[in-house]
Order: C-alpha cells, then structure tokens, then sequence
C-alpha cells in the first residue's frame, strides 16, 4: 500500500460516496485529511472515518482563502488536492440547457480555480504535491442534451493543464526538478468507481511527477497518458 504518512491531502466536496472512498484510502495510507462540503451533516461520517473537516462554500473565494490560511496558521500545508465538487444536470437537447443549470454546474469550476490558486504555493512547494480533478468522456464527445456539463467540465480540463504547465515552469524557472503534478481522471459515470477513483489518486505518489503530470487517465479503461 502506498505510505502517504506526513502528507496532508484536501478532498473538495467530500460528501459523496467518491469522497467517502477516497477518505478511507488516505486515511488508511496514512495521510491527514481535511475533508470539506456545504453540510455539517454530511461531513460527520468523514470525520468518523478520521478525517478533518471544514464546512465551506468552494464557490466563496474569501472562503478558500480563509481556509487554506486557517490551515497554515496550524503548521500545515497541502501536499494533495483531490477535486471532487461536480454533479450533473442535463438533457432536452440544445434548447433544455437552461442557464440555471448552467450555473449550478459551474460551480464545480468556479471552486477549482479558488482552490488550485489558493494552494497553488503550496503543492509546488511540497516534495509531492498532486493534483486531481474528475472529468468525463462527454469531454471528447460532447452531446447537445449534456453541452452546459460537457462545457464545464472542458474548461475545468484546460485549466488543470494550464495549472500542470505552471508547475513546470516554476520548476524550469527555479532550476529544480519537477515536483507537483496536475492530473485529469475522466469516467463515463462515477457510479461503482469510487474505490478505483481513490486508489488511482493514491497511486498517484507512487509515480514520479515528470511521468504524471498534465496527464490524462481513464479510469473506466486502461488507456492514460500525456495529452
């Protein structure tokens, strides 16, 4: 099993079976977790599982901040982001993507850009930061009934390789080698993943950074690789 002992991973939108998984999986590896969602509620069996957790709005960026500087003033820095915070909202063709459910699902952006700056210094920073979001394969085909998902979850793939080309340049720039590594997971659906998803993203510290980062994997197949 990969030994995550001294690491601190911060799992965003924590609360579903996804994030149950991957708490476990941390948590067993050894890692300090700090577990966030909107509801206290739903955090609670996190918390029982070991993990820290956080009630916060993701889509707040005062919030984020507040949070990671909450973290630091503990002695703690991130060393793993997993990105969690999605869902789905579709169908009626082109003329039933509503703005509304647009919105809502662009939250899931909106707290990936607040989080990957917000701990941005720190997982360059770390002997291993890592990096993950979840995506889809309606990336690569994208359907009218599915074009407002398809559309976030496209932008949240080219912000997440513009963040795995800051951590190389940084690198480049400072004369160091590569230490953090940005990663896109892409599934059909998450549904019966959970347990691969979590042992995929703990795997990801049994790699060298070079290797993973600014890579594509698919978690419903056995294709990955560097796009």
């Amino acid at each position: 099993m990969t030994d995550l002992t001294g690491r601190t991973v911060l799992i965003a939108g924590a609360t579903s079976a996804s994030g149950l998984a991957a708490t476990r999986t941390l948590t067993a590896a050894g890692a300090r977790v700090l577990a966030t969602g909107r509801s206290a509620e739903k955090l609670r069996p996190l918390a029982a599982l070991g993990a820290e957790v956080e009630t916060v709005d993701l889509a707040d960026e005062r919030a984020v901040l507040d949070l990671v500087h909450r973290l630091h003033e503990r002695g703690s820095s991130i060393d793993g982001l997993l990105h969690l915070v999605g869902g789905w909202r579709g169908g009626g063709g082109l003329a039933g993507q509503t703005e509304e459910d647009y919105r809502v699902l662009e939250t899931s952006f909106t707290a990936l850009r607040h989080l990957s700056r917000a701990v941005d210094d720190d997982l360059r920073a770390s002997p291993a930061g890592r990096l993950a979001i979840v995506s889809s394969i309606a990336v690569t085909r994208p359907l009218a009934g599915g074009a407002n998902y398809a559309a976030v979850k496209a932008a949240s793939e080219a912000w997440t390789r513009a963040v795995a080309q800051g951590y190389a340049k940084a690198a480049r720039d400072a004369g160091e080698p590569l230490r953090a590594a940005a990663v896109i997971f892409r599934v059909k659906a998450l549904a019966g993943l959970e347990e691969r998803l979590a042992a995929a993203y703990a795997g990801l510290w049994d790699a060298e950074a070079p290797a993973l980062n600014d890579s594509t994997i698919d978690l419903q197949g056995t294709a990955s690789g560097t796009t």
